[in-house]
């Protein structure tokens, strides 16, 4: 038995799928990225790609028959945590001040 057919034997999803489903959350991520405005969907943009790569790690992971992939995934989460934090503290300390939420409009942040 190769590698594949033992990774789909293992988990009952083809390695193709992971990858499959990874590439289009990153499609979705990266079009949200170029065309959003605002910046609450921009974050919404970054954790799809955030969450497209943890895809990609996890059926490499399982692929492998190694739990790397699942470790690095679990650091990824806390990266997304802590990035989604920061920027809905700056997203709401913006709102605060300038009462309006499109990215072409913060060009300069003021103290």
């Amino acid at each position: 038995m190769n590698a594949l057919a033992h990774a789909a034997a293992v988990t009952g999803v083809p390695h193709s799928s992971y990858i499959g489903l990874s590439v289009l959350l990153f499609a979705i991520g990266l079009f949200g990225v170029a065309r959003r405005r605002n910046p609450l969907l921009l974050l919404l943009s970054v954790e799809l790609l955030l969450n497209a790569a943890n895809v990609a790690l996890i059926g490499f992971s399982r692929y492998w028959n190694n739990s790397d992939g699942q470790i690095f995934a679990l650091v990824v989460m806390v990266v997304a945590a802590a990035e989604v934090v920061i920027g809905l503290g700056l997203v709401v300390a913006v709102f605060r001040q300038r009462r309006a939420l499109d990215v072409d409009e913060m060009t300069e942040l003021r103290g």
